[in-house]
């Protein structure tokens, strides 16, 4: 079999099959086949796309390429929840404890932040003593204990995935839908879990700006999941503004906290019992999404999520006491308001713009070297729709930097008043189930 084929092949639109695609996989990954035909394949497939099976089989075949996670020693169905990435997604340290509190083992596997998109563990490592870095097996035996753990991302996987994104990278064919979806989903698999809920976001601070490509995205990756035999569901969100309030590291576990009490923002609640529901239905804790929600609801009322949270922040070192004097959490020595220039209603709030704010304070990180600020980031007072007065407080900057003159220029190009009515967005554009 020669790569040459192959490129000629998905050239002229032809469909690869599993030893073609295996072939160039593992070819790839083993350094036997060269950037430069695997850049050509890549730019055939961008062009002229794959087809169910294909993606299917190429996500497979990475996931082959390296190690897999096995959670056969944890009981019952285990669920996981994936997103595209945002602005102020505080999903997962809501849902985590509050799914794990009906019963449901949250097996979760986490990154970093880089660039404007925060990161979970970043994020948990927030409270004074959490930490993620634990043995497999330590894993297992806390999620069978507890419903619910956390770690880092470890181990060999999925190498081809790491290889094939920077060649991606660099050769304008990361925006292809084969491709994104096989990635994401080939990790996530990799990481052993048996259901899979995908949160894909669309809007100005996420990867899909537009929501039919998020749309597309959203039903690729849910096809290659049942096919691959996971459980797979997904929703698309909105993220043309932040979620919630709160962006920056410890300013989102508060938030987090809060929204466990039952007080937290309406947008981040409703979104959060939204995808915790189907976590619950595939996990089979409830019998319908309509008994899932409810059952959500209850434990956020009656503060079974919230003693669920405890319990997994002290399962891996956190300091329990944040959670009833969130004061505890890291705070910035400086603390600025930015006001409103003058009266209206909020028109636009540039998610990715305020993002990069967050980052340029301290809250996220500009390169994989670079050192995040666990107190830093941004606190908003308004989202679109609402009424502000001229002279008001927008947002709180958080910082411990000299200078914020850069920053505040950049959120004043990212925030537009009107004197017009404005409706607030849509949350949630659908959810795809099959």
């Amino acid at each position: 079999m020669r790569m040459y084929d192959i490129i000629e092949k998905k050239r002229d639109g032809h469909e690869l099959n599993e030893e073609e695609i295996r072939f160039f996989i593992d070819g790839y990954t083993n350094g036997d086949i060269p950037d430069y035909q695997v850049s050509a394949l890549l730019m055939s497939i961008y062009f002229q796309d794959m087809t169910e099976r294909e993606r299917a089989t190429l996500t497979k075949a990475m996931v082959d390429s390296g190690d897999k996670i096995d959670l056969s020693g944890i009981s019952g169905i285990k669920v996981d929840k994936h997103s595209t990435g945002g602005v102020g997604d505080t999903t997962t340290l809501v849902l985590a404890p509050l799914v794990a509190s009906v019963g449901a083992p949250v097996a979760k596997m986490s990154g970093r932040g880089l660039g404007h998109t925060g990161g979970t563990i970043d994020k948990l490592e927030s409270v004074p003593g959490f930490h993620t870095e634990i043995s497999n097996q330590e894993f297992i035996d806390l999620v069978n204990q507890n419903k619910v753990s956390v770690i880092g991302q470890t181990g060999n996987l999925t190498p081809a995935d790491k290889k094939l994104y920077s060649l991606r990278d660099v050769t304008a064919t990361v925006n292809s839908i084969p491709l994104i979806a096989s990635s994401i989903m080939s990790k996530k698999i990799a990481a052993g879990a048996d259901a899979i809920v995908l949160d894909v976001k669309t809007g100005a601070g996420a990867f899909m700006k537009n929501l039919d490509d998020a749309k597309e995205l959203a039903k690729a990756m849910v096809s290659i999941g049942n096919q691959v035999g996971r459980k797979t569901m997904a929703v698309i969100s909105d993220m043309s503004q932040p979620l919630g309030y709160a962006i920056g590291n410890a300013l989102e576990v508060k938030e987090a906290i809060e929204t466990l009490q039952g007080k937290g923002p309406e947008d981040l609640t409703e979104l959060c019992l939204v995808l915790g529901s189907k976590m619950v239905l595939l996990a089979e804790k409830a019998t319908s999404l309509e008994e899932a929600r409810k059952k959500l609801e209850e434990n956020l009322s009656n503060g079974a999520a919230l003693e669920q949270f405890k319990v997994f922040l002290a399962s891996q070192g956190g300091d329990t006491s944040v959670v009833d004097n969130p004061e505890l959490l890291p705070k910035a020595s400086k603390v600025i308001d930015v006001p409103a220039g003058k009266s209206g209603t909020i028109q636009t709030l540039i998610a990715d713009n305020i993002g990069t704010a967050a980052m340029m304070l301290g809250a996220g990180r500009a390169t994989k070297e670079s050192e995040i600020d666990l107190s830093a980031g941004i606190l908003l007072h308004k989202k679109v729709g609402d009424a502000v007065q001229k002279g008001e407080p927008l947002l709180t900057l958080h910082t411990n930097i000299d200078s914020v003159d850069a920053v505040l220029d950049l959120i004043g190009n990212s925030i537009v008043i009107t004197e017009e009515e404005v409706d607030a967005p849509v949350l949630i554009y659908g959810s795809i189930t099959e």
